[in-house]
């Protein structure tokens, strides 16, 4: 191995020790290291999440770096924060043309319910590694089977060539339930930020298909200017910029902003519609829309159940590893998808 491969080597492991260890002292410690509490809209931030934002303040901004770095930067604080988590088995495959991966928890039947899971990252960044940890976390907890898609991202492919994706690799796990374990009446889609939004679209497009939603923190409208947009616009890992920047790659000039495919917010409700768990953090610049689209589902008759986490930043789910009250928020997360499905 080169030698400048060994030191950057070491260099991520002795991050990874210093991040993993800030975060697993005693929070009386955590506080004295950090200061203040941050208190916003009557919510507190964890401590815990206080000092990991702090220790990030030491990498580079995504929007500062080309695409391939800042993929690469994702990737490499998602593999941080999800940490080591065990899973019955893990398989490799092809789901409509696209990789995927199949998570089986321990124990589970021949036959069961599935999550159709679709990753966050803005539409630009994300694959199936960087939501390795949670898609393994929350199969084995929950007993569901979750197939991973590694969808089409943009600049390369712009909407709606994500929202294609998603489609064709839910209806090809309905075809293909049988070879994947998954009981067809159980199968139901789910994802976190610009996931949730695929996934929102999914059910609307599938309603007579889809058993449930499983909607993280979603980006749910073209537009976050607003409330929470303006609130938590910086500093709290997600930030206007970087949805700026994303918005722009994705989203080709032209696009109706309003097109219930970029924006479910403004989507007609069918009936019929699956049931949804819709899941905000406090101290997410997404949260109110996400909060908005709840209520808008619960207008139109769908069983919804919403719960915000008011301690926690944009990106929880991928919080696992060192962070207690990341951890114990997917926890709930976790009881939603075994309750839904």
């Amino acid at each position: 191995m080169a030698l400048g491969s060994v030191l950057g080597y070491v260099t991520v492991m002795a991050q990874k020790a210093v991040f993993f260890g800030a975060l697993k002292l005693p929070p009386a410690v955590q506080r004295r290291i950090v200061g203040k509490p941050v208190v916003i809209d009557g919510q507190t931030l964890a401590v815990e999440i206080q000092l990991m934002l702090k220790l990030m303040e030491m990498q580079p901004a995504r929007t500062q770096l080309d695409m391939q770095a800042g993929r690469a930067l994702l990737d490499a604080q998602a593999e941080m924060a999800g940490g080591h988590q065990k899973v019955g088995s893990v398989r490799s495959l092809t789901a409509a043309g696209l990789p995927a991966r199949l998570y089986v928890p321990s124990g589970a039947p021949t036959f069961g319910p599935l999550l159709v899971f679709l990753h966050g990252g803005g539409f630009v960044y994300g694959n199936l590694d960087s939501h390795d940890a949670p898609c393994r976390y929350l199969a084995e907890r929950s007993g569901v089977r979750i197939l991973a898609i590694d969808y089409r991202l943009a600049p390369e492919h712009p909407f709606p060539a994500a929202c294609d994706d998603a489609l064709a690799a839910f209806r090809w796990a309905r075809e293909n339930a049988s070879a994947l374990g998954a009981d067809p009446e159980r199968i139901g889609v789910g994802g976190d930020s610009a996931g949730g939004n695929l996934a929102a679209g999914v059910a609307l497009a599938m309603r007579d298909e889809c058993a449930f939603q499983l909607l993280v923190y979603p980006v749910v409208a073209d537009r976050h200017d607003v409330g929470s947009g303006e609130m938590f616009a910086n500093g709290f890992f997600l930030t206007a910029d970087f949805m700026a920047l994303v918005g722009r790659l994705y989203t080709p000039e032209g696009t109706d902003p309003r097109d219930p495919r970029l924006s479910p917010l403004f989507a007609e409700i069918p009936d019929g519609l699956a049931p949804a768990y819709v899941a905000t953090g406090g101290f997410d610049p997404l949260r109110d829309e996400g909060e908005a689209y709840a209520r808008k589902l619960d207008e139109a008759g769908v069983k919804v159940e919403l719960k915000r986490f008011p301690d926690q930043i944009h990106g929880f789910l991928n919080m696992i590893g060192p962070s207690r009250t990341a951890r114990a928020a997917v926890d709930e997360i976790v009881v939603a998808l075994r309750n839904g499905l």
